[in-house]
């Protein structure tokens, strides 16, 4: 059995091998490509491409520096330089016949990138996240907030089709505030077995931690603005009504919570510049004109506290999640390499998320988190205190020293102040110094639709010498 078991991995394996060595081979291809074209229109002006092309990306960023960490005729400036560099650079290019160099070498790279991700998508052994069938709930329990996203449970009229579905509807009154744990409290004890949310991630979140204090599956019914816990559940956000159907053709996905001083989260924390802003009663009605005003004082003044992060158990973005774990000081994806216990000094901004974000070069899954139950915070620090910090930011990524990715179990943060602004999906708070976040993993238990027409496969870190390897026709 035990020879049989592992002829059946071997195979598999060399299944996994066999499909990643096309687009490995292809991407090499594409990367020699750029290397050649580069070298055979060095004397036509392919440095110059290059040249023009990352003076023109940090000029951007630094009128957009002087546009948010200014006032008066230097904001204006700022904007002017944000606008005018790239445009001066593809000018640059169309006057000196040089766009169709920089179109093949933009075209190369692209294709590079992508036939890169497919082949290690191709040979990715990680098992997508395990479903449970589950069968339909006696007596659902949904919280609907009619004033989230703008009306979205009048809608697309969540309020009737549920209750079509057997489920009780407890509606929010918009003009009396309620606290939703108490009331999502107050439905288990009168016997639901399922409890779901059509609302913010703010609310989602609250009533998500009643749901896995009594192990309860919890529906997720996208009728917030921006709905990023259902976006990263695979769920449909132009239609919440779709996310009804888990009530009858569902199955149960367990996923990691996160806890902050004991306040449960579904998608991040944010201290420091963003979470300064969110406090203003003016941002709700007028986000960007709150932010602007406030942003010369957040970046370059006194006004916002500067943070430090303590880590503990920091781990590679790219893990499975139960089983060996590696070991510590590995290297988080565009990220640096720093041991448990590492520390980030005097940040401008923390975004602590309960699962790492992709990483930018994942073009498939940007803005999203490609796994839920990794048992990883991912830990995002920015410290960019001047134009030449911004500058270097844009050209250089997530390799520049304003930036820092990175994954942890634990994190405290902590500032010169008695207490600190906080944003908790979203939500307005105040802390008392330090804050501890931590996770909770596999602790909620979430009912989705068998369809759910957002879910993707996520792309393992990018790494060259592997696509390398798999190009040479090894396992990777």
């Amino acid at each position: 059995m035990r020879g049989a078991g592992g002829g059946a991995t071997r195979a598999a394996d060399s299944g996994g091998g066999a499909a990643a060595r096309l687009p490995a081979r292809l991407a090499v291809l594409a990367v020699l490509a750029v290397v050649a074209l580069l070298f055979l229109a060095l004397g036509e002006g392919g440095l110059a491409v290059i040249v023009s092309g990352l003076a023109g990306l940090g000029l951007c960023a630094v009128g957009v520096w002087w546009f948010l960490a200014y006032r008066g005729a230097v904001r204006l400036l700022g904007a002017l330089v944000a606008v005018a560099a790239p445009a001066a650079v593809l000018a640059f290019f169309t006057l000196a016949g040089l766009w169709r160099t920089a179109l093949v070498l933009v075209v190369c790279w692209a294709a590079a990138l992508g036939c890169a991700q497919a082949a290690l998508r191709a040979a990715d052994r990680r098992r997508p996240p395990r479903t449970a069938p589950a069968p339909p709930p006696r007596r659902p329990v949904l919280i609907m907030n009619p004033r989230s996203g703008g009306g979205k449970v009048g809608r697309f009229r969540l309020v009737e089709r549920a209750e079509a579905l057997g489920a009780r509807v407890i509606l929010l009154d918009p003009d009396a505030p309620a606290d939703v744990a108490a009331l999502a409290r107050e439905a288990v004890a009168d016997g639901a077995d399922l409890l779901g949310v059509a609302g913010g991630d703010g609310t989602q979140a609250l009533v998500a931690a009643v749901a896995a204090a009594h192990d309860l599956p919890f529906v997720v019914i996208s009728a917030g603005t921006r709905n990023h816990f259902a976006l990263d559940l695979g769920l449909d956000r132009t239609d919440p009504a779709r996310c009804l159907d888990a009530l009858t053709d569902g199955e149960d996905l367990r996923v990691d919570l996160g806890d902050v001083a004991g306040r449960a989260f579904v998608n991040t924390v944010s201290f420091g510049v963003y979470a300064d802003v969110v406090q203003r009663p003016e941002y709700r009605d007028a986000k960007a004109g709150t932010a602007l005003t406030l942003m010369p004082d957040l970046l370059t003044g006194d006004r916002g506290p500067r943070l430090d992060g303590y880590l503990d158990g920091q781990l590679d973005v790219g893990d499975p999640g139960p089983g060996p774990r590696p070991g510590p000081g590995v290297q988080a994806p565009a990220g640096v390499p720093v041991a448990p216990g590492a520390t980030l000094t005097s940040q401008q901004a923390l975004l602590i998320s309960n699962n790492p974000y992709a990483s930018p070069d994942d073009l498939g899954a940007a803005g999203r988190r490609p796994r839920l139950d990794t048992g990883t915070l991912g830990v995002l620090g920015i410290r960019v205190e001047s134009a030449a910090r911004a500058a270097e930011l844009a050209v250089l990524g997530a390799q520049s020293t304003a930036l820092t990715v990175l994954t942890a179990h634990r994190v405290t943060v902590t500032a010169a102040t008695a207490d600190f602004p906080v944003a908790v999906d979203g939500e307005a708070l105040r802390m008392p110094t330090p804050v501890i976040c931590t996770l909770r993993p596999r602790a909620l238990r979430v009912r989705v639709p068998r369809t759910r027409p957002g879910t993707v496969t996520p792309t393992p870190p990018m790494d060259w010498r592997r696509v390398g390897r798999l190009a040479r026709g090894g396992s990777g």
